[in-house]
């Protein structure tokens, strides 16, 4: 099982927010992930094989296959373990529990993804409409356009990836949330949930495709300037801080 990856964090985190690939080309890769649009025109959920975009008002929409993708993490989920889930009253309790499920199989330098099909009690998330720059940071563009909700009393699937701590840079350490409604019609970056209970299934992957931009303008960028602080804040929403 392998892992396609279209640019890397570093690059998104410093502002390179043009097209790689489309989203018809992404699709070949894989039928479950995550990643952003084209100038960060809001949140990608890949689920089942259908690439969605919840927009800034928390909405969703199925995305255009023309639509570009600077950055995305997807797989094929093929190979999978069943996890099931009680009450989880914080993400933080949801990554730990996810943490002894990968430590118990010797998964914490490979990388994961999980989905999680739930009974939510509350989902705080955000999405973003797009801006078109060059060499904005992602944190100073998410202050311009991030809009926050929350969810409420809703079922839903949570998709999540998992990097280990060496890949840092590529993507973000540790685990990172996607979620949308079972009726497709919400969705966003997951900040926080209370998890009445859920089950789904987690695959380990130990390979991965780095997709890199084409374009010369790539080259303009210096790919370690962006902070691990930085980095925690836009996945914890302190992008105002």
């Amino acid at each position: 099982m392998k892992m396609y990856q279209v640019s890397t964090l570093q690059a998104l985190m410093l502002g390179y927010t043009n097209p790689v690939i489309t989203v018809a080309e992404l699709l070949k890769h894989g039928n479950i992930g995550l990643g952003t649009f084209k100038n960060i025109d809001g949140e990608m959920i890949v689920l089942d094989g259908v690439c969605y975009r919840a927009k800034d008002d928390g909405n969703v929409d199925v995305a255009e296959g023309d639509r570009g993708v600077p950055f995305s993490t997807v797989c094929y989920m093929d190979e999978v373990e069943p996890v099931e889930f009680g009450e989880c009253n914080s993400v933080e309790s949801l990554k730990n529990e996810l943490n002894n499920i990968v430590d118990a199989h010797f998964g914490l330098n490979s990388m994961h993804m999980v989905r999680i099909e739930g009974e939510f009690e509350v989902v705080d998330a955000r999405s973003e409409s797009a801006y078109r720059s060059m060499h904005v940071s992602l944190k100073a563009i998410l202050q311009k356009t991030q809009k926050a909700f929350k969810f409420q009393n809703i079922r839903g699937t949570l998709v999540g990836v998992f990097f280990p701590d060496y890949m840092d840079g590529i993507n973000a350490a540790g685990w990172h949330f996607h979620f949308i409604s079972e009726d497709r019609k919400n969705g966003g970056h997951v900040f926080e949930i209370v998890m009445l209970q859920g089950k789904g299934h987690i695959s380990k992957i130990n390979s991965i495709e780095l997709k890199l931009p084409d374009e010369p303008a790539f080259d303009t960028y210096s790919l370690k300037q962006a902070s691990n602080s930085e980095i925690a804040d836009v996945e914890q929403g302190n992008s105002a801080g």
